[in-house]
């Protein structure tokens, strides 16, 4: 097989993220709006390359006031820098299933080197006869490496928001349909 085009499935994948909330606690959001794309060959991962958008302003946390802070110019600064963006430059085997997916993020055009710890979860045919491939991915950043530095001091120590955001994907993709030839 060789490396073919397989767009990521966004109604059945995730981005979701994890950061500290004063210091003790932990609050969870997802992107609701994103798209991209797989360049592989399921028999070699290591060739695959992965490209993403996400829709910086489709943010939710459940809670409408902090993703209206959060699209605001204290962090994601929506109205500016509208787009985060992810594209890989290598894809290095772990062991069994595992990958380490060497990428570039950007956000608020600051962009900086990532590794995402992958795992394979397989490939199938979906009852409508469409190739499938899924994948899970971790990956920590600091937020303030991208510019995302406000914060509030609280009373008892610490910072209201945590730097470290825990990043976890989960990717769904369906093999491109092949140009048909008359």
């Amino acid at each position: 097989m060789s490396n073919t085009t397989w767009n990521i499935d966004t109604t059945h994948s995730s981005i979701g993220f994890t950061v500290r909330h004063m210091v003790f606690a932990k609050v969870r959001g997802r992107f609701a709006s994103w798209n991209g794309a797989l360049t592989l060959d399921p028999s070699d991962l290591t060739q695959a390359r992965v490209e993403v958008e996400i829709d910086a302003a489709s943010i939710d946390t459940g809670v409408a006031d902090r993703d209206n802070h959060l699209r605001s110019p204290d962090f994601f600064d929506v109205e500016q820098f509208g787009q985060l963006r992810f594209v890989s430059t290598k894809v290095e085997a772990a062991g069994g299933e595992r990958y380490r997916v060497h990428g570039e993020l950007t956000i608020r055009d600051v962009t900086k080197a990532v590794v995402l710890e992958a795992e394979y979860a397989g490939q199938a045919k979906d009852p409508w006869g469409n190739q499938r491939v899924a994948f899970t991915a971790k990956t920590t950043v600091d937020r303030r490496e991208f510019g995302l530095t406000w914060n509030q001091v609280l009373e008892a120590g610490g910072v209201l928001v945590g730097e470290r955001i825990e990043i976890e994907l989960e990717v769904q993709a369906v093999q491109a349909a092949e140009a048909k030839v008359a």
